[in-house]
């Protein structure tokens, strides 16, 4: 293994920053990490994009196999980074090797999931509604649809994980996956881990006989070069996960440009919990230690943290306060990912505290960045007055919601913003309750789960990682597992073409053996 350098990587070639030069840190030990990176600007967003716009036709234009292997290349050299980039990674974010380690089967295992996709055909949407001359009182024209890649990606790196939403992340292997090349813009947070992952990559690329212009690894500041990057106008899409403001932002200037384009941004989300008083009675307490470890995991760094829990006065409800409040004060401090997040987490605790009657705290730390478990309470009419407490606290902070019965739990679930998940923990006895709690969850959160937490997000076929504004700004995809592949496609029907000109995806008998409607008939046709 090479040293680490500093430099981005364009196109292939390695490109020191002259606009600033900055560390990674050690949020454990306050300490900065060597060597230094150099950021980027305007001269290397239009570089970069220049080169992805370049690539897109040829890039576009391979073959599912060929993509396909290239994924699985990427896969195979992160993989023998071997322990440095565990190493690195750790040291850049404070989280354990053995998070890290699962978190690299994470990123490896849905690029490989990926490659599936790619041979396996159905995302192209093949359609064939065969010309009918003959029809009256008009004839019908031939008529076909696939769908195509939209053009270079820009994909932002999320702080909060280094490896399966960062450089190789879910939102880059869909857009590779889709045949669209992708220009990265990494985090400040995660800097030598970002480079390694990036040289994979470059590697992968190079191997596979593609145009070095299909990715690329840029460093900057978001107000500048994040803003530089999705204004340009040879990007097509947006993948970003991260704060509110931050995607908003981005949001924003995508809709200024004079062609507007996707952004794909996964936001602000606190989850809510429901407990159900056949749940609450049956097992009450043990519910309050599985919530407080759903909650203090990773010090509560994940999208999908329990930031809120609702349930109606009644048997079991005291018992799963004791036994929650008991696991956060017993909880130890754990590193939180950069200085930045762990004073916003403080702050946001205390800002919560103003306005809500805190139950538990962790135990103080001296340590650097700790994070400092928090768990408070209020009442339906308390959490319905305003949005001071609706608001996301990044981090091991949760709020219970008392509520007098069942109708005031749903009055609740109204007033909740759009969610990532909604949780419910039910009995048998619940059903009847449950049901008509979830026609209000359906339409407020991207995933409902029941008798489970939400801290882990299966990578599959049919995971929504999405929901409702503000958890993503559009709420009809996701941003895990096979469906995101569809957020960089768009439709193209090919009316009366040629049979000699037809992509093989809609030619006469089927030559990729594609899974195909064809004159409304599923099938392989």
């Amino acid at each position: 293994m090479t040293a680490l350098t500093g430099n981005m990587l364009i196109a292939g070639e390695p490109v020191f920053g002259a606009e600033a030069e900055v560390r990674a840190l050690d949020p454990a030990a306050n300490a900065e990490l060597e060597p230094a990176y150099g950021h980027g600007g305007e001269a290397e967003v239009r570089r970069a994009c220049e080169a992805a716009a370049a690539a897109f036709a040829a890039y576009r234009g391979t073959t599912a196999e060929e993509r396909a292997r290239f994924l699985e290349r990427i896969a195979d050299n992160i993989e023998e980074l071997g322990d440095a980039l565990i190493e690195r990674a750790h040291a850049e974010s404070g989280l354990p090797a053995g998070r890290l380690t699962g978190e690299r089967a994470r990123t490896t295992g849905q690029l490989r999931l990926f490659a599936e996709v790619v041979r396996e055909g159905s995302w192209i949407g093949a359609r064939v509604d065969p010309a009918l001359p003959d029809r009256t009182p008009l004839p019908r024209a031939d008529i076909r649809q696939r769908k195509v890649p939209l053009g270079p990606v820009a994909v932002f790196g999320a702080s909060n994980f280094p490896l399966a939403f960062s450089v190789a992340g879910g939102d880059t292997a869909a857009a590779l996956a889709a045949g669209c090349p992708v220009v990265v813009k990494g985090h400040d947070a995660h800097l030598g881990t970002s480079e390694l992952v990036g040289r994979a990559i470059t590697r992968a690329v190079a191997d596979s006989g593609l145009p070095a212009g299909t990715f690329s690894l840029l460093f900057g500041p978001g107000p500048g070069l994040g803003t530089a990057l999705v204004t340009d106008p040879r990007i097509q899409a947006v993948g970003f996960t991260g704060s509110r403001a931050g995607g908003l932002a981005l949001v924003r200037a995508a809709a200024a440009r004079p062609q507007p384009i996707p952004v794909y941004a996964e936001m602000s989300s606190i989850n809510p919990v429901f407990l159900l008083p056949g749940a609450l009675a049956e097992r009450g307490a043990r519910l309050g230690t599985e919530f407080a470890g759903s909650l203090t995991l990773g010090s509560g760094q994940f999208c999908t943290n329990p930031g809120l829990v609702i349930a109606a006065d009644g048997h079991g409800l005291d018992e799963f306060l004791d036994a929650a409040a008991a696991a956060v004060e017993q909880a130890a401090p754990t590193t939180m990912l950069t200085p930045g997040i762990a004073g916003s987490y403080a702050a946001g605790v205390d800002e919560l505290s103003a306005h809500a009657t805190v139950l538990a705290r962790g135990p103080e730390s001296d340590a650097p960045n700790a994070c400092r478990a928090a768990l408070l309470a209020t009442d339906a009419a308390g959490f319905t007055a305003g949005p001071q407490l609706h608001q996301e606290v990044f981090g091991a902070c949760s709020l219970v919601i008392r509520c007098r019965d069942a109708a005031e739990v749903r009055r609740v679930a109204e007033s909740v913003e759009g969610q990532l998940t909604a949780t419910v923990h039910a009995t048998e006895a619940d059903h009847a309750e449950a049901a008509a709690l979830l026609g209000v969850l359906e339409l407020r959160a991207g995933r409902v789960l029941f008798n489970g937490w939400p801290t882990g997000v299966e990578v599959g076929h049919a995971m929504v990682h999405g929901g409702p504004f503000p958890s993503t700004s559009d709420s009809r995809t996701t941003s895990v597992g096979t469906l995101a592949i569809e957020r960089f496609l768009r439709p193209v029907a090919y009316q009366d073409v040629p049979p000699a000109l037809l992509p093989s995806a809609l030619a006469d008998g089927n030559p990729d053996g594609l899974w195909r409607r064809v004159d409304g008939e599923l099938g392989r046709h």
